[in-house]
């Protein structure tokens, strides 16, 4: 079974000096003097001056800018904060990630700060709430965009999520959205 992103944060706190140099606590008073306020500046600084990998550099960041506190230590407020601004769209999410994960059994729905994570072995699959729409985020590689299938927009997945399709009734999850899934599925999984 896949970690979640909690454990993943977990480890990193925990082992950081062993994997960085330098503590948790060595890293946020790093990041301070920068002054820097967003996510992506942090965690872009954090890669190129400091040659941290992406998901150190994740973390470093999102603590930071989560006054000292992990994020990830309960996911379900996680999930329940995906809807704060966009409580209508509950009900039809709820169909899409039962579909999903009915789909696909071993798969795990992960709450991410920004977007909710469907994971086997890997993220095949990852959705942004909207006011009025879904958008879900696939991994189908240089497969062409067209008026469904567009390039993705989604905040917050790895870029291989890189096609999404807006869903704003559960009449849209019909067989050829079942056929992306199963080929972003399929594209991750490669043995």
């Amino acid at each position: 079974m896949a970690k979640t992103s909690g454990e993943f944060e977990q480890e990193f706190i925990q082992n950081a000096k062993e994997k960085t140099g330098k503590t948790l606590e060595q890293w946020l008073a790093v990041v301070k003097p920068t002054g820097f306020t967003k996510q992506m500046e942090i965690l872009n600084w954090l890669k190129t001056e400091h040659n941290l990998n992406h998901m150190q550099a994740q973390f470093v960041a999102g603590i930071f800018l989560n006054n000292g506190n992990p994020v990830f230590q309960n996911e379900d407020n996680l999930l329940e904060n995906q809807f704060v601004k966009c409580e209508m769209m509950r009900p039809l999410f709820d169909l899409v990630a039962g579909r999903i994960l009915d789909s696909f059994p071993g798969t795990q729905l992960i709450p991410k700060k920004t977007y909710l994570s469907f994971t086997a072995q890997r993220e095949f699959a990852a959705i942004n709430i909207k006011p009025k729409e879904i958008r879900l985020g696939l991994d189908l590689g240089d497969e062409p965009f067209n008026d469904t299938v567009q390039k993705s927009k989604l905040t917050g997945p790895m870029p291989r999520i890189s096609h999404m399709v807006m869903i704003t009734d559960i009449n849209q999850f019909d067989m050829q959205l079942s056929g992306l899934l199963q080929r972003s599925h399929d594209r991750t999984h490669k043995k």
